[in-house]
This record gives structure tokens, C-alpha cells and sequence, in this order.
């Protein structure tokens, strides 16, 4: 069967919502769905095509010359009777003409499975194929490269010369448009979140899904979590909703642990932000709404149950994240320094330090800001009860909206400083993120007012001196660096 005329319509509803001045070009469409087969070959005065959209780390997409049409276009073409979804129809004509399979890409947090464009154009007689004039209603999905590099090999019959071409060189005028003011990056983004919840002593909770054809991993054991919905602001509000409606779970404190690879019920590749937190309760007492039962694990029984392979690996990497703490045994009692004793703790920042194409990213604080007001500065800030690696973690999300594997996070310089004699003493570990993802926003308008990248060479001014001191170490190869110490 070919896909349901009311996921057509759902599909051109929700895109006419996002661009109601395309209404009357579209109007042709819906009442074409109230008496006709849109997706048959053919139905005239028009039908329905897809098309894919694929944006490779360079914020370029693939073009490819048709053979027929003799113009540089997307890969695509008409709906097959077996294609159960129009997003369906994008992805298997992608396959056949350039050769992309579906796990080679993902969808974009910003359109997710809704088409970027919806076109219209005509089509000329084609009296070798007994076609006459008639139009097409070309549905444009977008996709994200997963990886840098990707094999095209073209199926020379229909289609010939694949290019990757800038936004502004892409030759259809309206997708042109709308890829130029998308804000697309080249970034893989997080859509859905996901919960490692643990015990704090080796036990991770995992969840049993039903085994009904259709579902994400039917009957295998996977963590709790879901797809990002319209009312969630961040991926923190999908992880919380999908734990309070599946299990009534509601834990005080999440933290963002890694970006997980899964593969979704379409083949795409799904970037999977996955969030931790603690609990230690009885998972019979949850009030389980979806799936079949919860239970605690070590990874170590792990390999014996039907799970997902990206899921073993995340739950191994924080498993021995953890184990250093483990092996050392409780945490040692926190004393107050002995009468006498000249010990004085110290305050520990974590500081980003993000270079792109020489480019160091700094923030201008806010003028009313407790601290540096009106200078420039590192993404920072204080460690609560957490690693040094997993507050940068977290502050780089709740600060920026950016989203960093601890596997891409090294320690580039280390800043022991005092602003002046007899004030507490501060340690800055400052460290590099191999890579990330999003595009740096202002999440915290109270304390930084714009993200901008400068020149490492060309710092702006007022800078706090101890990040100037960080960059000019790291620039130069220099470990460590002592401010105000006489």
C-alpha cells in the first residue's frame, strides 16, 4: 500500500503552518487528497515525488545531474506501491540513484521527519513514456551526513556528475532559499534523550519494550526515554516527560553523560542525547505505563540480553567512568581544617576552550554580572558535586545549548591563581573539546549577553586576564600558569 492519504495531508498541514504564504500553491495538493491517489504515477493534473536533501560537516548539499530533466537536482523521484511513507520514498530513492544508504545519515533537530520544502513544478509530454503535460508536488526531506566521508556512486542510467555545492549554488530557487535561513550547520544534533539511571553501586535500570512490529527495538531491553516533542524546550524536558509518562519516575537531578548512535525503525541513524541520573528504588513499585517490566542489571550480564549494541557500549563507558570512585572505596569524610593548620580549600572552575578555524569562542559577560562584568571570558564555571569533565558537561548545555561527548574532552592548560593577597585561592582546569554539537546560544541572558568566536591572536578587550593568560599557555604549548602568586 502506498502511504496514506492522511499522512500526506498531516504532513502538508504541519509544513503550511511553518509557511502560510505557500498556501495557495499547496491548495491544489489537498484537494487533489479528497478524490485521487496523489502518489500514482498517473493521477493528473499532477502527483506527488520525494526528494533528499543531504547536508555533508561543510553545510553542503548533493546535487546530481538528471539525465532526463538535463538540470542539477536533489536525488528522488515517484512514490513506490511499498513505500509506506513519503520520508520512506526520499530515502530508497536516495539509495538507488547515489548509492547512501539510510544509516549513513539522521534527521535534523529542526525539521526531524517533515519536509524542508514542499515544491511545485511542471513536467513536460513525454510521449515516449505515453505521459502527457502534468505537474509535480516535490516533497524535499533533509538529512545530516553522520560521518565526514560518504561513498556516492551514481546509477548512470537516470543520473550522472554528483556535486556538493554550497547553499547559496543550490539551483532550485525556493529550496535555495529556506537551506540559507535554516540555521542547518553541519552538525549532528541530538532528537531524541534517553535516562541511564543507576544505582550508585554497578546496577543500571534498563526497560523491557512490548515485541510489536513498528515500535523502536520491539522486545529488547533498552533505556527509558523517547522522541523530542513540540512542547519540550530542551532535550532535559523530553528526558523528564518520557520518565514521568512511562514509569512515574522524576529524579532531582539529570546531567548529560553522551551523545548516543542508535539506528531507528527507518534505518536512519538517531543521535540520542543520554542524560544519567541516580536512583535506587524498586523497580516493581514504578507505575510502568509502556513496555513490558523494569529491572536493575550489572554490565557484566548485559551481553546475555537481547540489546542493542550502542546501548552495551554506553552503559561499559560510564561504567568505567564510575569505577575509579568505586574502587577507592565511600568518599572520605569532608573535616573542617584543624586549629592551627594552614590548609585552605580552593575554589575549582572548569573553563571551554573551543577553537574552530583558529577561532577561539568567548562570551561577553553581562555588565550587571557578579563577576567580570562586561569582559570577555571562557564558557565557566564552579564544580557542585560532580567531576570536573561532567560540569563542563553540563555547563556547556545549560550556558550555550552545546552538547559534548566526554570521549571528545581533553585537558588543555591548568591556571592556579589568587586575585590578591589573602583572598581564596582558585584552580581553572581549562579544556578542549575535540568536537561538539549545536551552535552556541545565549541560554543564560543574566550572566552573558552573546557567544563570539575571535582570533586566538587578536583577543578582544576587556578580557579576564586569567583566560588571556590560558589561551596565550595553550597557544603556546605551556601546561600550566600562576596568576597573583607572589
Amino acid at each position: 500500500m502506498p502511504p496514506a492519504r492522511s499522512h500526506i495531508r498531516d504532513l502538508v498541514t504541519t509544513y503550511l503552518e511553518r509557511h502560510p504564504a505557500e498556501v495557495p500553491l499547496l491548495a491544489p495538493l489537498l484537494r487533489l487528497l479528497d478524490d485521487a491517489e496523489p502518489t500514482s504515477r498517473s493521477t493528473v493534473p499532477g502527483h506527488i515525488t520525494c526528494s533528499a536533501v543531504v547536508v555533508d560537516h561543510d553545510r553542503r548539499v548533493l546535487l546530481i545531474h538528471h539525465n532526463t530533466f538535463r538540470l542539477l537536482l536533489a536525488p528522488g523521484g515517484h512514490v513506490d506501491a511499498g513505500d509506506q511513507t513519503l520520508l520512506e520514498t526520499a530515502l530508497r530513492e536516495l539509495h538507488e540513484e547515489v548509492g547512501i544508504p539510510p544509516r549513513a545519515l539522521c534527521v535534523t533537530a529542526g525539521y526531524g521527519t517533515l519536509p524542508i520544502d514542499i515544491d511545485v513544478f511542471d513536467i513536460d509530454e513525454n510521449p515516449l513514456k505515453g505521459e502527457g503535460a502534468h505537474q509535480h508536488w516535490d516533497f524535499r526531506f533533509v538529512f545530516q551526513l553522520v560521518d565526514r566521508d560518504v561513498e556516492v556512486t551514481v546509477q548512470p542510467v537516470e543520473v550522472s556528475a554528483p556535486q556538493w555545492v554550497p547553499f547559496d549554488k543550490v539551483t532550485a530557487p525556493q529550496l535555495r532559499a529556506k537551506l540559507t535561513r535554516s540555521g542547518l550547520n553541519g552538525r549532528i544534533e541530538p532528537v531524541n534523550a534517553s535516562a541511564l539511571i543507576h544505582d550508585g553501586h554497578g546496577r543500571y535500570l534498563l526497560h523491557l519494550r512490548d515485541d510489536i512490529p513498528g515500535i523502536w527495538e520491539p522486545g529488547a531491553w533498552a533505556l527509558l526515554g523517547g522522541g523530542r516533542e513540540p512542547g519540550d524546550t530542551t532535550l532535559e524536558d523530553t528526558v523528564r516527560r518520557e520518565l514521568r509518562e512511562e514509569a512515574g519516575l522524576e529524579p532531582s537531578h539529570l546531567e548529560p553523560f553522551a551523545v548516543e548512535l542508535a539506528t531507528g525503525t527507518d534505518g536512519l541513524t538517531v543521535p540520542v542525547q543520554v542524560f544519567t541520573a541516580r536512583w535506587s528504588g524498586d523497580p516493581a513499585r514504578l507505575a510502568l505505563t509502556e513496555g513490558v517490566m523494569l529491572a536493575w542489571f550489572h554490565p557484566d550480564a548485559m551481553p546475555r540480553l537481547r540489546l542493542s549494541p550502542s546501548t552495551l557500549r554506553i552503559v561499559r563507558r560510564h561504567a568505567e567512568h564510575s569505577a575509579p570512585s568505586r574502587a577507592l572505596g565511600p568518599r572520605p569524610e569532608v573535616r573542617e581544617p584543624k586549629a592551627g593548620s594552614t590548609g585552605v580549600p580552593h575554589i575549582v572552575g572548569v573553563h571551554l576552550y573551543l577553537e574552530r578555524d583558529g577561532q577561539v569562542l568567548l562570551g561577553l559577560r553581562h555588565p550587571d554580572s557578579a563577576y567580570a562584568g562586561g569582559t570577555h571570558h571562557f564558557l565557566a564555571g564552579h564544580c557542585e558535586q560532580e567531576s570536573a569533565v561532567a560540569c563542563l558537561i553540563r555547563e556547556a548545555q545549560e550556558e550555550a545549548g552545546l552538547v559534548i561527548d566526554p570521549a571528545d574532552v581533553e585537558l588543555a592548560h591548568v591556571v592556579h591563581m589568587v586575585d590578591k593577597p589573602g583572598d581564596q585561592p582558585r584552580i581553572g582546569f581549562v579544556f578542549r573539546a575535540r568536537q561538539w554539537t549545536g551552535t552556541p546560544e545565549v541560554l543564560e541572558p543574566d550572566r552573558c549577553i552573546s557567544w563570539d568566536w575571535w582570533p586566538a591572536g587578536a583577543l578582544p578587550e576587556p578580557i579576564v586576564p586569567y583566560t588571556r593568560a590560558a589561551i596565550d599557555g595553550i597557544r603556546a604549548g605551556r601546561p600550566y600558569t600562576e596568576l597573583g602568586w607572589t
